[in-house]
Order: C-alpha cells, then sequence, then structure tokens
C-alpha cells in the first residue's frame, strides 16, 4: 500500500476516486431524502424575523401596506 499521493500508483489513485466519488452520492441522496421527506423545509424561503417600527399606509391612509 502507497501512503504518499506522491508516490501512488494507478490503483490506489482509482480507489481513491472511486472512494470520493461515491463519498459524493452518499451525500447527495442523503440530502435528497431528507428534503423529499420533508417538504415544508424551504431553503429559499424568506422569513421576516424583524418588524417595521412604523407601520405603512397606502396614500389614500386606508390600507396598510404588509411588507
Amino acid at each position: 500500500m502507497n501512503h504518499s499521493i506522491y508516490t501512488a500508483d494507478r490503483t490506489t489513485h482509482l480507489k481513491v476516486v472511486v472512494a470520493a466519488v461515491m463519498a459524493g452520492i452518499a451525500i447527495v441522496m442523503t440530502a435528497l431524502t431528507i428534503q423529499l421527506n420533508r417538504p415544508g423545509i424551504d431553503v429559499q424561503k424568506s422569513t421576516n424575523l424583524a418588524s417595521s417600527p412604523n407601520p405603512r399606509y397606502d396614500p389614500s391612509g386606508t390600507t396598510l401596506i404588509e411588507a
């Protein structure tokens, strides 16, 4: 077994590449499984964490404008 990446032969390099590809596939499959099992979790959903100190109204002054 080669313990240095500089002296690694072709089979060692192939083993490393296959292990990296399999790890990447496992990570993607796990992320997809979590996303598909919990559709309520939306990464791009924006949340309003701070409310406006002054409410905004339309020019006529009768309707509150939601931000």
